[in-house]
């Protein structure tokens, strides 16, 4: 497995990648828009911590079923308290026997790339729904558009609306919301699941969201096999330096218009079997 990691800009990183033998846990902490000492990325080191010992502990265990001791475990230990908590994102890839077992809770994708040369993509977009079409996105990305940046006070005015927006659809399924790791245990049930023979496997990628803005959002690489290639040439770490390297050349979002200038970045690249198709 080789990872690469970079914080965006201003911050420290809220994104954590956790290992343990035969697995890895990629979290992103949820950003505050306030320039408050972030605790996202306090509570993501602490859940994927968490996840890592019940996954040492009982490496076969099903993952919702450890994702939602975890998430209990935080919420208690901390005292934490639903809608008034930080929260994570939550990807888990684990090998256990001769299966691979992927869990995405939020927008932190698994990429499964197959030595026959399918690509299943392990993909949680219900908060992306959620926003899709609220008329605050569509006016924070028209004033970005026309030149305004992101220091603008009418720009963290909008993002203060659409966070509130989100907390009102936090972990309830029912108001069409969406799941992520806070301190509703039961929202790891929510999560998406997927498995595959080890022997079927050419690699996984396992990233937050600042680095699938890459492919979904810039267009740095067309697919994700373009991603992957990328990563087998250069390794994921001068990967998400190009990301990098290419927000920062959008310092004010007029051709990507988005949240922030630069978002962190957290990005795990596993490995199973060499491959033999023409360009992979």
């Amino acid at each position: 497995m080789t990872t690469g990691e970079l914080a965006g800009a201003g911050r420290p990183s809220e994104d954590r990648i956790v290992r343990v033998p035969g697995a890895v846990i990629v979290l992103d902490g949820v950003s505050t828009v306030t320039d408050e000492e972030p605790r996202g990325g306090w509570y993501a080191e602490t859940l994927g911590n968490r996840v890592a010992s019940l996954l040492a502990a009982a490496p076969g265990a099903d993952l919702r079923q450890v994702l939602e001791q975890a998430i209990g475990w935080i919420t208690g230990a901390h005292g934490l308290v639903p809608g008034a908590s930080p929260a994570a994102t939550v990807a888990i890839v684990r090998r256990h026997g001769e299966q691979v077992d992927a869990l995405v809770l939020a927008d932190t994708p698994v990429i499964a790339r197959t030595i026959g040369g399918a690509v299943d993509a392990v993909r949680d977009d219900r908060l992306a729904r959620l926003v899709a079409g609220l008329p605050e996105r569509a006016e924070y990305q028209s004033r970005l558009k026309a030149g305004h940046g992101f220091q603008a006070p009418e720009h963290r005015a909008l993002l203060q609306k659409l966070r509130a927006h989100q907390l009102r659809h936090i972990n309830n399924g029912a108001s069409g919301g969406y799941w992520v790791a806070e301190a509703v245990p039961e929202a790891a049930r929510h999560a998406v699941v997927r498995s595959w023979p080890v022997a079927e496997l050419a690699d996984i990628l396992v990233m937050t969201d600042g680095v699938s803005a890459a492919v979904e959002e810039y267009g740095m690489y067309a697919t994700w096999d373009d991603l992957a290639r990328a990563c087998l040439t250069d390794g994921p770490d001068k990967v998400v330096r190009a990301i990098h390297d290419t927000e920062a050349a959008d310092p004010d979002g007029h051709r990507w218009p988005r949240y922030k200038q630069a978002d962190d970045k957290a990005f795990a690249f596993l490995r199973f079997a060499a491959i033999d198709r023409a360009g992979a």
